[in-house]
């Protein structure tokens, strides 16, 4: 008996450690773990009302409700602003500011569609509030990831209520997106695991903040080293529509309805931003060439490619392309204005496309996007068709807008890492970003043209729409003019926040 009570305390000792630890981790994803128990609860709430109450009626209590979710599971963050940093459920999650930032910014864009939607007046199926939970659940759990393992399988998450989301307009255009989604996303997914398998037999572990990491990959091979890092960013790149993980933008983009291409737009790189930064950090410095390479392609062909676009969801899809180009620009840089310079890049680029998707859909409510629809209505629509012009020129880098403060910022960190390592190849990215810079002019000018230089092709239609409608569009104008001449309301808060 003594020798069995001996032999059994260690693990009754280890288990109570455990507990301790599980308890302590899930008390650190208090958001995370009210969305999922939201999750079935709309779900059960959505089978109880199809019984007892009409469409409509269902629509809108589904509808309030959801808000509602939103609007608590983004307090649910903020409550965790401040809170000491540290790990979640041993290395698979870490929860600190920077974190809680990035998650703001998930929600934000979830809060941002549903009104979207609600202000245009879709029709979708009740189903899209809880496909559109699901993926901040899994973003939101990506925003934490600190391990392989945890990264997979919250992007799997957020992929599949993708590809969901996409094939629930009941056209054959958006059938056929949703397709050539699911197969690209399904590769690229293959391709990551693959590319997990092959740092795991390297390094022995999973982990981004395991030393043996970086230093298991620095003694490998440099062509062993590349291929298996470039293989695991196959997902990361995917979600950010960088090359050659690209092709499915511009179709997804045309075939998808324009609230639901808003949030795929944005809230995703957001999150993988993150998971970028943490990683690159972690991993060995001799990958950020290929970082600027895939960076400095990804710009040339997004830009190069919207100049023959006919329409604008696809003309924006070619810009998220060579924007999320940019981003990486802030990262390769390495150094703490580098990776500032990204985030704050990100929150202004979720600000503007957010609002030039929304806008484009206002003057145009649910339509296909034609740019040469477009044609003058920016004499009907006077004040959302100058806020929409100030948003195309804010995303193509130009003063008084926050587009130019951000662009300023990366090019700022870009040169800033030129002067003190002296790579050349850092220089040809920061002239090669430039240039596109000012191709981009090209394409982005091409709406505010048609808005107000062209005649309208028919008499359009002039929509009325509710006071909120003009509150929204005014606070997108003073926040796209503030943070261009007072950056520092977001810089001095992103500065307080460590990687």
């Amino acid at each position: 008996m003594r020798t069995f009570v001996k032999k059994i305390v260690p693990p009754v000792l280890y288990l109570n450690e455990q507990l301790i630890h599980i308890g302590q981790s899930l008390a650190g994803i208090v958001p995370e773990l009210f969305l999922a128990l939201f999750l079935l609860i709309y779900l059960i709430a959505e089978l109880l009302l199809h019984r007892y109450v009409n469409k409509d009626i269902m629509g809108r209590i589904l509808f309030i409700t959801t808000l509602a979710g939103a609007v608590l599971a983004l307090g649910f963050v903020l409550g965790q602003w401040g809170e000491t940093p540290g790990f979640r459920f041993h290395s698979m999650l870490f929860l600190d500011n920077i974190a809680v930032f990035f998650k703001l910014l998930v929600i934000g864009a979830w809060i941002f569609t549903l009104l979207h939607i609600r202000i245009v007046d879709y029709d979708f199926p009740t189903e899209l509030n809880a496909l559109l939970i699901a993926a901040t659940l899994g973003l939101c759990l990506l925003c934490m990831a600190t391990h392989w393992l945890s990264v997979y399988i919250a992007l799997e998450l957020v992929s599949v209520s993708s590809y969901l989301l996409v094939a629930l307009s009941p056209s054959k255009k958006a059938a056929e997106g949703s397709l050539k989604y699911l197969l690209f996303g399904a590769i690229s997914s293959a391709i990551m695991l693959y590319g997990i398998s092959l740092i795991y037999g390297l390094t022995g572990t999973l982990d981004f903040t395991d030393p043996a990491m970086r230093f298991e990959l620095a003694r490998k091979v440099p062509f062993v080293m590349y291929t298996a890092i470039f293989m695991t960013f196959g997902g990361i790149l995917f979600k950010l529509s960088l090359v050659p993980f690209h092709v499915w933008a511009p179709d997804v983009y045309e075939a998808t309805p324009t609230p639901l291409v808003s949030f795929l737009s944005v809230a995703p790189k957001a999150a993988v931003l993150l998971v970028l930064m943490r990683a690159v950090s972690a991993l060995p410095t001799e990958l950020l060439p290929l970082l600027g390479g895939i960076a400095l392609i990804s710009i040339i062909i997004g830009n190069v490619a919207a100049l023959w676009q006919q329409n604008a969801r696809r003309l924006l899809a070619y810009s998220s392309i060579a924007q999320a180009g940019y981003l990486i620009i802030g990262i390769v840089a390495f150094t703490a204005l580098g990776f500032e310079s990204a985030t704050f890049y990100m929150a202004a680029y979720l600000l503007l496309n957010m609002g030039a998707f929304l806008l484009i859909d206002l003057l145009r409510p649910r339509s296909q996007t034609i740019l040469s629809e477009y044609a003058g209505l920016g004499k009907k629509h006077i004040w959302i068709a100058s806020t929409l012009t100030l948003i195309m020129v804010a995303l193509a880098g130009l003063p008084p807008t926050v587009g130019f403060t951000a662009k300023w910022l990366v090019f700022s960190a870009l040169w800033d890492s030129y002067q003190a390592q002296g790579q050349p190849w850092l220089m040809w990215l920061l002239i090669v970003g430039i240039i596109n810079a000012a191709i981009s002019l090209a394409y982005y000018l091409r709406l505010p043209y048609l808005l107000f230089f062209k005649p309208a092709l028919s008499q359009p239609i002039k929509p009325r729409f509710p006071v909120t409608v003009n509150i929204i569009v005014g606070t997108l104008l003073a926040a796209i003019l503030l943070l261009f001449f007072k950056p520092e309301f977001l810089m001095v808060w992103i500065r307080t926040m460590s990687l």
